[in-house]
């Protein structure tokens, strides 16, 4: 994006902190609370509440169900998910999630979306971890699992990946990038969905038990404190 259209469009951007303030007269709303159910049906019976009745609503959500959150919706057929990618200004996936109701005209909607966005949009259907989160995050394990076993360190299993895969980051730093404990309640969630091979290592458990939770933390794989 050009400075100008920056510019132009942190001038059309405001905030408010009263939810009903925020999403009236909103054509689309997106929520990205942390990862769980009744937190996320908690923000969206108060959204359908205030938003536009013609609204569409979203979820960030990376590996929890749609149908399971649209549960608590009055209009489920306007709603799904939109996964971006961390760091979302740089990365051109939007997994666009599709629940047993969602209409043609809010997939239509979010499709226009992505284009208006420059992302390339990706329709899947709503099962535990979609598409992107199941394989990135099977990666994401087996690397924590190579360093709880001493084969080799953060930075070159990174440097593996990068170099010899063409990821644009590497799995254990863009662990630190989401949050570690962000990473444990996505692997917790599809190992009880999709069984063992997605249970955490007790590396990543320790890590977010003794606080070191990544970038937000200043100490995760990387040290983010310098």
């Amino acid at each position: 994006m050009e400075q100008a259209d920056a510019d132009a469009v942190r001038g059309r951007v405001s905030g408010s902190t009263d939810l009903a303030v925020a999403v009236a007269g909103c054509d689309l709303v997106i929520e990205a609370v942390p990862e769980k159910i009744e937190l996320k049906q908690s923000v969206f019976t108060a959204v359908e509440a205030a938003a536009p009745e013609g609204a569409i609503l979203a979820s960030n959500t990376s590996s929890l169900s749609i149908d399971k959150i649209a549960a608590c919706l009055q209009r489920p057929e306007r709603f799904l998910g939109l996964h971006f990618f961390n760091p979302v200004p740089i990365m051109k996936l939007l997994e666009i999630v599709v629940g047993a109701q969602t209409s043609e005209q809010a997939l239509d909607c979010a499709r226009g979306l992505a284009t208006r966005l420059r992302k390339d949009g990706i329709v899947v259907k709503d099962a535990p971890g979609f598409a992107s989160s199941r394989l990135g995050l099977a990666i994401g394990l087996e690397a924590m699992r190579m360093v709880e076993e001493g084969v080799a360190s953060a930075a070159d299993i990174d440097t593996a990946m990068m170099r010899g895969y063409g990821f644009p980051m590497g799995p254990l730093k863009l662990t630190d990038l989401v949050g570690l404990d962000v990473r444990l309640g996505i692997s917790e969630y599809l190992a009880a969905t999709l069984g063992p091979r997605f249970e955490p290592p007790q590396l990543l458990r320790d890590m977010v038990a003794a606080g070191k939770l990544g970038k937000k933390s200043g100490q995760g794989f990387y040290d983010w404190a310098e």
